[in-house]
């Protein structure tokens, strides 16, 4: 059975067709030639089912032959055309409209049935973000001989840091790329509830909606990429290797073919989906106290610009540390080692954790933190001030 399904691709498809129209060697197709496109579809009788189209879904007739006994038709209508005849053999049988409120379009159906039996679905033009319920656990991801990678396209690799997701609620990501010069990628933008890129090491030259000329993450940066924020990544460092958190785990990337990057500058405050786009640079942020002794952090800004949901640090050891377990009400805690080592203890067990390797450890769960003098660390909570217990060991 052949479906025409007109909805918003994912990035995983995006992804693919853009690597494939760039790997494509040239003068293979010469696509100036290429003028529409005709979506065959068999109809019975022609009469019926055009009548339908047009009447019943608002298409409009733009061919009909032959005028004796017409027999095909052809019609148009929301970027779509149509081959209806009755000489199709193998037509689509599924069709996909996309609403602004499908469940008032056609007095709450959400399939229809074509006098040809096509099927007519209505769907979101503008689908709704998804947010499953945080199911959280303790979950270790290292760096030693077990560590997966997956290689995806341009060459970069996904190593996976939280496996299940949490029930679908985040997802982190390690991603290294291995080549270095120009990425492959579009003006796009995501629909998500919180996403921050992270770069780890090298760099990384992007460009973003409204922020005026691009520019480059080093080491140590860290964006907030507020929800339907248009970006693009340009080129990076060989070797280049960046953290990436984002809730919901699954969510929808659509490409913008209209507005060119760089874009005119937007003024700081402007809201994307509720947030701000955020850019900490590393070398210019201060040290101040964390909420351990012994421990300093540099505050992102992304508390501030998210208003308190998500709050980001880079945090490392100043001087003594006295054993202290923490608990608190968060959906989201996540630490990355960047260098050191970091032990984490919770209750008789206790996991050692080295350069590259992460934890995310639930809300309302008691644990302890004790770090080699030269730790430095990604912190990663939501939200961004969560009520936080602390308990002296000693």
């Amino acid at each position: 059975m052949t479906e025409a399904v007109l909805t918003s691709p994912s990035a995983e498809h995006l992804e693919q067709a853009q690597t494939a129209i760039n790997t494509m060697p040239d003068n293979v197709i010469d696509t100036t030639q290429f003028k529409s496109a005709l979506v065959p579809m068999y109809c019975p009788e022609l009469v019926p089912s055009l009548n339908y189209f047009v009447n019943q879904l608002g298409f409009r007739i733009d061919a009909i032959f032959p005028a004796d006994a017409p027999a095909t038709a052809i019609v148009s209508g929301y970027g779509l055309s149509l081959y209806l005849s009755v000489h199709v053999t193998q037509g689509v049988q599924t069709l996909h409209l996309l609403c602004t409120a499908p469940d008032l379009a056609a007095g709450g159906q959400r399939e229809l049935l074509a006098p040809n039996g096509v099927k007519i679905r209505l769907a979101h033009v503008d689908p709704p973000m998804k947010s499953p319920t945080t199911r959280q656990a303790l979950v270790l991801s290292t760096m030693d001989g077990d560590a997966e990678w997956s290689v995806g396209r341009a060459g970069l690799r996904y190593r996976d840091l939280l496996p299940d997701r949490h029930g679908g609620a985040f997802i982190a990501s390690h991603i290294a790329i291995l080549e270095g010069g120009p990425v492959p990628d579009y003006v796009h933008f995501h629909k998500v509830r919180f996403q921050m890129i992270f770069c780890r090491k090298g760099w990384v030259r992007v460009v973003y909606e409204g922020q005026g000329e691009p520019f480059i993450l080093n080491a140590g940066d860290c964006v907030l990429q507020p929800p339907t924020i248009r970006h693009r990544v340009l080129e990076s460092s060989a070797g280049a290797e960046v953290v990436e958190i984002g809730s919901p785990a699954e969510h929808i990337t659509m490409a913008d073919h209209d507005l060119p990057l760089p874009s005119a500058p937007l003024p700081p405050e402007h809201l994307f989906g509720g947030q701000r786009f955020t850019r900490h640079i590393k070398a210019e942020a201060a040290w101040t106290d964390w909420r351990l002794k012994g421990f300093e952090a540099q505050n992102t800004g992304i508390e501030a610009a998210t208003d308190g949901l998500a709050a980001v640090r880079l945090v490392r050891v100043t001087g003594a540390r006295p054993a202290v377990v923490q608990s608190h009400a968060t959906e989201f805690c996540f630490y990355f080692v960047l260098s050191g080592s970091l032990t984490v203890t919770q209750g008789a067990a206790s996991y050692t954790l080295n350069k590259d390797d992460s934890i995310t450890i639930p809300g309302q769960m008691p644990y302890a933190l004790a770090a080699s003098p030269d730790l430095e660390m990604l912190e990663v909570m939501l939200p961004g001030s969560p009520e936080i217990l602390l308990e002296d060991v000693n």
